[in-house]
């Protein structure tokens, strides 16, 4: 009878079965129900299970269900477990817990497979329901729930059931280690991972290269990076896991040059980089701004055949700009056909940070028109690029369609940006009462911002009450001090400036240097204010001098409210001169050829005196000059900048 259960043999030929399962392996499902002995492969039940582990939609997995059913096939468990993964797996819960219902004989893989298809379904109550009322369960039950539990960030939970699971006598595989170690990452919690790979080691497990890469990427997620890289030696062989997980680790740990010295070092072995390599390293050149290695690695990434994949080219995107190189991100994103979020997220950003506000407007209106819908990353970058080119009316009209229009809720970010670009225009009030009025938290972040509007607006008063909140949201904070110091010393309110002097020391609280450096030939050259340690120190003394004087022709006063000491003008000026920015690009004319365009990055604002001595040397030299600080680019050429004065 039609209706009667199938025995799990085959009846036809070996190969046409064969070819039957590797079409549905393959995900060729209708070349597989359209198979010449497809009459024939029906009566064997088994391959029910290779179709529904190929379907992909859930009319169609329905139609095959019924037809099972008729034929007798779900009789069988194992292809009703099979279908009830199916079912789990395209999000239809409620018919695979019917179907889980009807099971009589239910074995510890059909709860495994509902457990877990409400996992990642994001229906966690159920999961747990569920495995409360499991008879008995086994490895890959508590597997299920320690991945899961980790994969929606509930990595507190996680931990909690992995210590429950070995108080029951459970052995964790390499899987559920896996994810332990995901999860104690997750916590930044290295003394439970130390627990767990003491138990690793007592397991004879920690040759295993899952085991292995799971438990280095903990540790350096934590910032053991020693720790985590000898985990790594103690490996068999290192794989591409292996090295995708030194390269993140030491970028993540602060250590950008180290991270591509090992993806230098893959060659080597011969181990080729893959998408996550080549991104990572990509990332590392952006951190340093490193532009000649940047290139070499998009060589590679053409070499390797991987440019036209939109991760890979939107991180070149990203370093071509971090790099002042943003007619490179232009050639980069235009060589993309199609049309994505995040790769255009990226280069609005770009042009955001370059003050090429019109520009970022342009790319967005080109999105609207061919259909894409922005989320809050766009938003994001739109508004920074508004805020940095003075385009106040085109940022609120944003806003305002992102609130109103697409109802997105926004971020602190997205509200540091519009109060930025409020304080910029002079609207300090208004920035304000935005701050008080949002429904976020306000951080000391968008305080800052609006402290720093403050010194550039001249509204002494208002930042004098502005920088208290500041310093009470992050009394550790020295950027606030520092500022109130500067403005105070604007005014020469030398026992003022004296008196914050004094609290910054009394609370060990350090002001960052400023600090800048330029590449040269593959070497990175760092300069700090002031400091004269350089080999070429002298050199550099010597064409300061010579240009400073060249610009003093064209007009150039050295701006004395730029040194917040007080101190004689003549040693004011000699401090102006040392300013960590002029310095590296003294270094930079006596080494470059002419010509080439001149890249330097500061980790501090540009002050008022360099960005106008730098819009001289570059009208007297001819050369382009481009500064990247720490809030965006300044492209110099024939006396002008490229920010319009606005930054």
């Amino acid at each position: 009878m039609a209706r009667q259960a199938l025995k799990r043999v085959s009846t036809g030929p070996r190969e046409a079965k064969d070819e039957f399962i590797r079409l549905c392996s393959s995900g060729r499902l209708k070349d597989a129900l359209h198979h010449p002995f497809r009459g024939v492969l029906w009566s064997d039940a088994s391959l029910f299970s290779h179709i529904f582990r190929a379907c992909r939609a859930i009319p169609l997995l329905r139609q095959l269900h019924a037809f099972a059913a008729t034929s007798g096939a779900a009789a069988d468990r194992f292809t009703t477990n099979n279908l009830l993964l199916a079912y789990a797996d395209l999000g239809d819960l409620p018919t695979a817990r019917h179907l889980f219902e009807g099971i009589s004989k239910r074995n510890v893989m059909s709860w495994n497979i509902l457990i877990g298809g409400c996992i990642k379904n994001g229906d966690l109550g159920s999961a747990r329901e569920l495995f409360d009322k499991m008879p008995t369960r086994n490895v890959a039950t508590w597997n299920a729930m320690v991945a899961g539990l980790t994969n929606v960030g509930l990595d507190e939970d996680s931990l909690q059931f992995f210590l429950a699971m070995r108080r029951e006598g459970m052995h964790p595989d390499e899987f559920g280690l896996g994810s332990v170690f995901r999860c104690c990452a997750g916590l930044l919690d290295v003394v439970s991972g130390r627990q767990v790979h003491a138990y690793v080691v007592r397991s004879g497990m920690d040759s295993d290269m899952c085991v292995g890469n799971s438990l280095a990427h903990m540790y350096m997620r934590c910032g053991c990076l020693a720790e985590g890289e000898a985990v790594l030696r103690a490996l068999p062989s290192l794989t591409i896991v292996s090295f995708n997980t030194t390269i993140a680790g030491r970028t993540q740990n602060g250590d950008s040059e180290g991270a591509l010295e090992y993806f230098s070092m893959m060659r080597g072995v011969e181990v080729a980089p893959d998408v996550v390599t080549f991104v990572s390293a990509i990332s590392c050149c952006s951190d340093l701004a490193a532009l000649a290695q940047g290139q070499q690695v998009h060589a590679q990434v053409i070499k390797a055949g991987v440019d036209k994949v939109v991760p890979v080219i939107t991180s070149l995107v990203h370093m071509y700009s971090r790099c002042g190189c943003l007619g490179d991100s232009e050639r980069v994103y235009d060589g993309y056909c199609g049309l994505d979020l995040f790769l255009l997220s990226a280069m609005i950003s770009a042009c955001g940070f370059h003050g090429q506000g019109h520009k970022a407007v342009e790319l967005f209106k080109q999105m609207m028109n061919g259909g894409a819908e922005p989320n809050e990353v766009t938003f994001l970058a739109l508004l920074y690029a508004c805020s940095h080119s003075g385009l106040k009316d085109e940022g609120l009209e944003f806003f305002e369609l992102m609130t109103k229009t697409y109802g997105f809720q926004p971020s602190v970010k997205h509200y540091n940006c519009i109060v930025d670009l409020l304080g910029r225009s002079g609207c300090l009030d208004e920035a304000e009462a935005l701050i008080l009025s949002m429904p976020v938290r306000a951080d000391g972040v968008i305080w800052k911002t609006l402290l720093s509007a403050c010194k550039t607006q001249k509204n002494f008063d208002m930042a004098e009450r502005i920088a208290e909140r500041v310093i009470e949201s992050d009394p550790r904070d020295s950027a606030p001090y520092v500022l109130l110091s500067n403005i105070r010393a604007t005014s020469k309110r030398w026992g003022d400036v004296t008196e914050v002097r004094k609290i910054m020391r009394e609370k060990d609280i350090r002001k960052e240097p400023g600090v800048s450096w330029v590449e040269h030939k593959g070497q990175v050259h760092q300069f700090c204010t002031g400091d004269k340690s350089h080999p070429r120190q002298g050199e550099i003394d010597e064409y300061l001098k010579e240009m400073m004087g060249k610009i003093r022709q064209c007009g150039y006063a050295p701006d004395m409210t730029m040194v917040f000491h007080d101190m004689e003008d003549e040693e004011k000026e000699v401090s102006l001169t040392h300013h960590s920015e002029k310095l590296a690009i003294a270094f930079a004319f006596l080494n470059l050829p002419e010509g080439v365009p001149i890249r330097v990055m500061k980790n501090l604002r540009v002050c008022d005196d360099c960005h106008v001595a730098i819009k001289l040397i570059s009208q007297v030299t001819g050369r382009e000059i481009v500064v990247r600080d720490v809030s965006r680019f300044h492209h110099f050429r024939d006396g002008r900048c490229s920010c319009g004065d606005y930054w």
